[in-house]
């Protein structure tokens, strides 16, 4: 296997397709390479049939447990009419191969394009369907997979940005006093509003996630998926100033609830959880930078600019933080 920090780089065209071969495919040649930077996703033709999407999971990231709970749970899913990208199943129900030290799965193609999520028709159909998939979600908990843990996401992601100089050294005083307030604020917000049930939840549930077909909605990339409030699902939907999201939080609130109550207590963790993201997105980056992949896509990364950008995004994060949960109709 290759170095942790290019842990693609003998992923070679033809270690790929050998990879098909060894589990019964018999690909075409044709290789598309798609959107993903924590894994490598492949759309590859096959000689007989639609092209197949591969996806093949970055090593040291997951443990096997958690990939298949992953699997199982998107599997149950789709079994319940829930229009997820589920992995294939060979024969004796496997879902996760092993070649040459890769770890893979393999999926059906679905296109789509984004929700037009200006439509209130729209974001009630989403809303139903993440109900659903919430019911689902309640049933059992997860084993293997992580919880949304405010302490890791927020306080531990920010040491690990000072600890490795990723801040300017004339913005780390400003950067460390917000985190701290921010990190408090959170803890206090996960304190009162007491979370009611921590479920199984999609984890990553943002509009390029969610693609639209004149069928209507389907869920893709399930790699994310973990415990936590149900409003995690909801949050990444909402834009905008605050009526706006107020208005738009009331559309999905009213599909939500055509399946599953909604604890009116978690709406005012959408501010704790948009910053928690904020700070563990630059961690994210930070720790990937060895892939090559990575300065390539994020080139503004590491950059003053950007850290400065991101210490007022932060200070504005803790302005938000003081006012009132939005509205719930």
């Amino acid at each position: 296997m290759s170095d942790p920090g290019t842990p693609y780089a003998d992923l070679t065209p033809e270690t790929i397709l050998c990879a098909l071969e060894s589990v019964g495919y018999r690909p075409s040649g044709g290789m598309l390479a798609l959107n993903s930077y924590e894994n490598r996703v492949y759309q590859i033709g096959m000689d007989e049939g639609p092209p197949l999407v591969a996806k093949f999971y970055r090593p040291q990231r997951w443990s096997d447990a958690s990939i298949l709970e992953e699997h199982r749970f998107t599997l149950a899913l789709a079994a319940d009419e829930i229009p997820v990208v589920a992995p294939l199943e060979d024969p004796q129900g496997v879902t996760l191969h092993h070649f040459q030290g890769y770890r893979f799965a393999l999926f059906p193609r679905r296109g789509g394009r984004w929700p037009e999520l200006e439509n209130p028709d729209n974001l009630a159909w989403i809303g139903r369907f993440i109900a659903r998939i919430h019911l689902i979600g309640s049933a059992q908990p997860f084993q293997h997979r992580p919880t949304i843990d405010p302490d890791q996401m927020g306080r531990a992601c920010a040491d690990y940005l000072l600890a490795e100089g990723c801040i300017p050294l004339e913005l780390e005083s400003g950067y460390r006093r917000v985190t701290e307030a921010l990190q408090q604020g959170i803890e206090e917000a996960f304190s009162a509003a007491r979370p009611g049930r921590v479920i199984r939840l999609h984890g990553d549930c943002h509009p390029g996630n969610i693609l639209w077909t004149e069928q209507g909605p389907h869920f893709v990339d399930m790699d994310d998926c973990r415990s936590g409030p149900a409003i995690q699902d909801l949050w990444m939907l909402l834009s905008g100033d605050r009526q706006e999201m107020a208005l738009q939080l009331s559309y999905i609130h009213e599909g939500y609830e055509t399946f599953r109550q909604l604890d009116s207590r978690e709406v005012a963790l959408i501010e704790p959880l948009r910053t928690l993201r904020m700070i563990h997105y630059a961690a994210w980056l930070a720790r990937r930078w060895q892939d090559p992949a990575f300065p390539q896509a994020f080139p503004w990364f590491h950059t003053h600019q950007y850290w400065q950008a991101h210490l007022g995004e932060l200070e504005q994060q803790l302005r938000l933080l003081d006012e009132p949960p939005l509205p719930l109709y």
